[in-house]
């Protein structure tokens, strides 16, 4: 007996169907960490489009859409949506191909100008975002206050796990404290759009001139902040290592493209920057392990604290490290195992 279609797939079917799609061929595409699913619609004259399939509440959908149009209209390169129900959290889009930074450096691939091609994709979005946009798409502004909020995931997801309680209040509040004192000197300065989770898995090599040939496919959770944000991320990857001269060519060629920029305030905001994301990232990974089962990010735990570490052996981030050093004993960070669950 055939299975009975569930009603998602009975709305993804009418979807298609609307849109001439209904004897496309589907091809499941490897998803990140979040909910959105993608599948590869391969029509009958051999071309290709991606259905992206986001569940309800479909809420980054359309600030996908909006965001893209923005960063099409500087001259990068983002897929082109051929259709969309927002409301359904459905769409269709151009297809970029297979060839995505990390697949390209895993095939042996020379890092230098897909690293450079990456980096000059950000100064053309923070030389180019138009004056307004973050107003007129109503972008979240990364000041300190959101900041601190979204590093008490830590708290929330990976103290409990490392250590098998919780903290007080007052402990949180001292957490919330070190936070905001390293980060309200680095979110002064001119911002820009802060794309959140730029780094070579998100990136795709498109046989197009200049920095169209880089693919931009993930900003649906853009924000409005500290320029540095992105370049970190970029240089300080979760999933894999950067060579130490290759990160440093980077920030240097970011650096060389304005000249106006304080060059050492610039590096201080990374180092913060990226504490603040290493942290995050903890959390999420452990929080996926533990609530999803999804323990194949775990094996990129060490990595991302020996990133942490780096940057809490910072003199900007000492409020921070002393935090860790009252709280946090060496056994509860890159030694600690998550426990499998039940």
């Amino acid at each position: 007996m055939a299975a009975i279609p569930s009603a998602r797939e009975v709305e993804i079917a009418a979807f298609l169907d609307a849109n001439g799609l209904a004897g496309a061929a589907r091809e499941p595409l490897a998803g990140d960490a979040s909910a959105r699913r993608y599948e590869r619609l391969c029509k009958a004259d051999g071309s290709t489009l991606i259905l992206v399939d986001t569940p309800a509440p479909a809420e980054d959908l359309g600030p996908f859409i909006a965001i893209g149009a923005e960063l099409a209209a500087i001259g990068l390169s983002v897929p082109t949506i051929l259709a969309s129900d927002v409301e359904r959290g459905l769409a269709l889009q151009e297809d970029f191909g297979s060839e995505t930074f990390s697949r390209l450096l895993a095939d042996g691939a020379d890092s230098w100008p897909l690293y450079g091609m990456a980096t000059d994709a950000l100064i053309t979005i923070h030389r180019g975002w138009p004056e307004g946009a973050a107003r007129r798409l109503a972008l979240p502004v990364y000041d300190p206050a959101l900041f601190v909020e979204q590093t008490r995931l830590f708290l929330d997801a990976y103290v409990p796990a490392a250590l098998g309680r919780s903290l007080n209040d007052g402990d949180r509040s001292d957490f919330d404290t070190a936070w905001r004192m390293v980060l309200e000197p680095v979110c002064t300065g001119a911002p820009s759009l802060l794309l959140r989770d730029y780094h070579v898995d998100n990136l795709m090599r498109l046989p197009r001139p200049g920095v169209k040939a880089a693919g931009l496919i993930d900003f649906q959770s853009a924000g409005w902040g500290p320029r540095a944000y992105d370049l970190v991320s970029l240089l300080e990857d979760a999933r894999r290592d950067v060579a130490p001269d290759l990160a440093g060519a980077m920030v240097a060629r970011y650096l060389a493209a304005f000249p106006e920029t304080d060059a050492a305030a610039f590096r201080r905001a990374m180092a913060v920057l990226g504490a603040v994301r290493h942290a995050r990232i903890v959390a999420i990974f452990v929080r996926l392990a533990l609530s999803q089962g999804r323990r194949s990010y775990l094996v990129h735990l060490p990595r991302v604290w020996r990133l942490l570490e780096a940057q809490l052996a910072k003199p900007e981030l000492a409020p921070v490290a002393g935090w860790f050093d009252r709280h946090l004993p060496p056994a509860a960070r890159a030694a600690f195992v998550v426990p499998e669950t039940p």
